[in-house]
């Protein structure tokens, strides 16, 4: 069918709260292990020619939930690096950048374990990927990537062929499944935040 299906981690406490998550790695909440499972009915009976899957705890385990199988880790899928504002809410960071966006603004440096990263460098990282997953689709096979919120919004835009920030657009939700594919030859957005 050649399509590039997407899932977003399941719920974590920080998710829930809004903090910034990106290299912190914090387990599913039980809220967000079953909605890993509901993906399971979203796949079944879907076969992947290709599936990769951010190292972190909470896609790894959101994809074993979702009966994903024969999957291997991509570092190159890891969330965003927020530097100063890992775990963070943006309310917190507007409160002394006031307006602060992180699509515009970017993130501060933070720690050595948190060095930050701006999105033209996420932009880098998920091209790396279409470039693993193209040739899959173009054989008729379908992929599957199971990753993190903004890292698929950034993604989403480049597979569209729009430049990393315009990941803005994309509001996702936690373990929703979204779907990328052509139209003919175009790329394009079959599904979004689907449950």
């Amino acid at each position: 069918m050649r399509e590039l299906m997407l899932v977003r981690h399941g719920e974590t406490e920080w998710s829930r709260s809004g903090r910034h998550t990106g290299l912190t790695d914090i387990p599913l909440t039980p809220d967000g292990e079953a909605q890993a499972k509901a993906v399971a009915d979203l796949l079944a009976g879907r076969g992947f020619g290709l599936a990769l899957i951010s190292p972190l705890t909470r896609a790894r385990h959101t994809a074993e939930l979702a009966g994903i199988t024969g999957g291997r880790l991509e570092p190159d899928l890891v969330e965003w690096d927020y530097g100063g504002y890992e775990g963070i809410t943006t309310d917190e960071i507007r409160s002394t950048v006031p307006g602060w966006s992180l699509w515009r603004d970017g993130v501060i440096p933070g720690d050595a374990a948190h060095p930050g990263e701006s999105v033209a460098d996420v932009g880098r990282r998920v091209d790396r990927v279409l470039d693993r997953v193209r040739p899959v689709l173009e054989r008729g096979e379908d992929a599957v990537l199971v990753a993190h919120g903004h890292l698929l919004r950034v993604l989403t835009a480049r597979w569209l062929g729009l430049p990393p920030e315009d990941g803005r657009l994309f509001r996702l939700e936690t373990a929703r499944l979204s779907t990328l594919g052509y139209e003919r030859e175009q790329p394009v957005l079959l599904g979004w935040n689907v449950t």
